[in-house]
């Protein structure tokens, strides 16, 4: 099952982010190959024209390829335990989702009508994190969630 992180927003190379991504998109790509995951890519989108949420969101949309499991990250969606996130890219593969999409929206969160395209709705907490700081932290949990599956000793749970 190929990933595609879809965000809004452009990370610049030497963004302090950009390393961890690329090593825990990297570790992913390697842990998850033996087990019909990956790889994973990031496809960046960027509204120039100040379109807010609705333009943000047309241009996430062409991210998504047909038939593409779609999950959202937003605050208000359900906060699952690594192992739990692992037990969902297990089952969407074992579903014969050939691709998942993870959208992630701007400052100003994702429209509504994107958001409600989602079959899933994932939350990293009560609290509110950079767009640019959730692009890592899910890199890493997608990272954990191969580990998990493959039975490494990584995630100590």
């Amino acid at each position: 099952m190929r990933v595609r992180i879809a965000a809004v927003g452009r990370l610049p190379a030497r963004a302090p982010e950009s390393p961890l991504i690329a090593d825990y998109l990297s570790r992913f790509a390697q842990t998850g190959r033996p087990l019909g995951l990956g790889p994973a890519e990031i496809a960046e989108v960027e509204d120039r024209r100040g379109g807010g949420k609705p333009a943000e969101a047309a241009l996430l949309a062409r991210q998504i390829p047909a038939g593409a499991a779609v999950i959202a990250l937003d605050e208000r969606g359900r906060q699952l335990s690594s192992p739990d996130f692992a037990a969902l890219l297990a089952r969407l593969r074992d579903d014969g989702q050939a691709d998942a999409v993870f959208l992630i929206g701007g400052a100003d969160g994702l429209d509504p009508e994107l958001r409600d395209r989602a079959a899933h709705s994932l939350s990293f907490g009560a609290m509110v994190w950079p767009h640019m700081l959730v692009r890592v932290m899910l890199a890493e949990q997608l990272y954990r969630a191969a580990t998990i599956l493959a039975g490494a000793p990584y995630h100590r749970a």
